[in-house]
């Protein structure tokens, strides 16, 4: 038998074929290098089958989501409301101004003022947050005259409201309505005290021109749900009351667009219902927990022919810690309306969510992908975080 590690082993001859020796070491070398290549490859081919059995190298499932359901175009609403008798313009005037007040405010070496109104009849005005803002005294001057120092009770910057409290107790509060049923074209009387003119408040009449309507203020500075009226409002007025016909609260007024040829007669309100939520909460605590829902929405259209109607809110996004996302919201849902109301824009949610706070169980009516009507049961989250 050939020894392969003999040094007597003679070499082949350039240009001949090689004998059976160097054709055996040739052959048996290449077994050794084939034998290691194989099991090397062999190795890892088990290594990778193992590999691929636990799942370590399976791509994670994605998450489903349904894509959004089928919309139907809404039904026609019915007639217009109608109004009843109303009083005039005088008699709202006499029963508002006594409850109608001047404020006067000090910022270090500035000074400022607004309107308030007295809500019921513990001492307690209400009025704007921008009013009260940063001050560092506060008087009210009544419409007899009467001047007071005054509280800063609680201000809320995401409604612009705040609370003052003055010691006096023969007030006259006003009377408070709703703004829950109000219509387009009704009445409206804003009374306050602009410019800081003396001699007692201002009266304006006009009509509500628009509902629901959202006023951007600057940079992350937005206010919702709010009453829009034609009736005259100018600065100073801030904090003041806006009556429906029947000398009730319907609205504190808030702000007025101004062009470069001076106001547009488009003046802005919140409305009351919002105002009374917020009033009772910096009463009781100081501060107000605003809800949250935790969505990022854009309005749904259904198509009839040609036309495209709003029927809800489409859901594109959830937070981290959406409410809604906990309550079995999913994206691709379409949000039909909350606690009863129709919500078929995102100013129309938010101002709704105004009414609520954190930690609140609301019902959500959703349309999803295959399936029928749902209502979810939704605890709302904090707009603090």
């Amino acid at each position: 038998m050939t020894d392969l590690g003999s040094r007597d082993t003679e070499p082949p001859v350039v240009g001949q074929e090689p004998g059976p020796a160097s054709r055996a070491r040739d052959a048996d070398g290449w077994t050794i290098l084939l034998g290691i290549i194989g099991g090397t490859l062999l190795g890892t081919g088990v290594t990778f089958a193992i590999l691929g059995f636990v799942g370590v190298f399976e791509e994670p499932t994605p998450p489903t989501i349904p894509p959004p359901p089928s919309l139907t175009a809404p039904a026609s609403d019915g007639p217009p409301p109608t109004f009843g008798d109303v009083i005039t313009a005088t008699g709202v005037a006499e029963a508002v101004i006594p409850s109608t007040v001047f404020i006067q405010t000090d910022v270090f070496i500035f000074s400022g003022s607004g309107s308030g109104v007295v809500y019921g009849s513990d001492g307690y005005i209400l009025t704007n947050h921008h009013v009260v803002d940063g001050t560092s005294s506060v008087f009210v001057t009544f419409s007899d005259g009467a001047r007071f120092p005054a509280e800063v009770v609680g201000s809320d910057p995401v409604t612009d409201l705040a609370v003052l409290r003055v010691d006096r107790e023969d007030v006259v509060p006003i009377a408070l309505g709703t703004s829950a049923d109000l219509a387009i074209g009704e009445p409206a009387v804003a009374v306050g005290n602009p410019l800081g003119l003396e001699g007692g408040p201002t009266v304006s009449s006009g009509i509500v021109s628009a509902l629901n309507r959202r006023l951007n203020l600057g940079p992350g500075e937005e206010l919702f749900g709010l009453v829009q009226t034609d009736a005259p409002i100018s600065p100073g007025s801030s904090g003041g009351a806006l009556v429906n016909a029947e000398a009730k609260l319907i609205g504190i007024t808030t702000a007025v667009a101004v062009s470069d040829v001076g106001p547009e007669g488009i003046g802005f309100a919140v409305p009351i219902d919002i105002a009374i939520g917020v009033a009772g909460d910096l009463i009781e605590t100081g501060t107000v927990d605003h809800a949250r829902l935790g969505v990022n929405v854009v309005t749904a259209r259904a198509s009839e022919g040609e036309a495209q109607f709003p029927v809800g809110l489409l859901v594109e996004g959830l937070a981290s810690d959406s409410s809604y996302g906990a309550a079995g919201g999913q994206i691709n849902d379409v949000i039909v309306e909350l606690e009863g109301d129709a919500v078929v824009s995102r100013d129309v949610l938010v101002a709704k969510l105004r009414s609520f706070r954190a930690g609140d169980v609301v019902e959500v009516l959703i349309l999803r992908s295959g399936e029928d009507e749902m209502t979810l049961n939704v605890t709302l989250g904090s707009l603090d975080g």
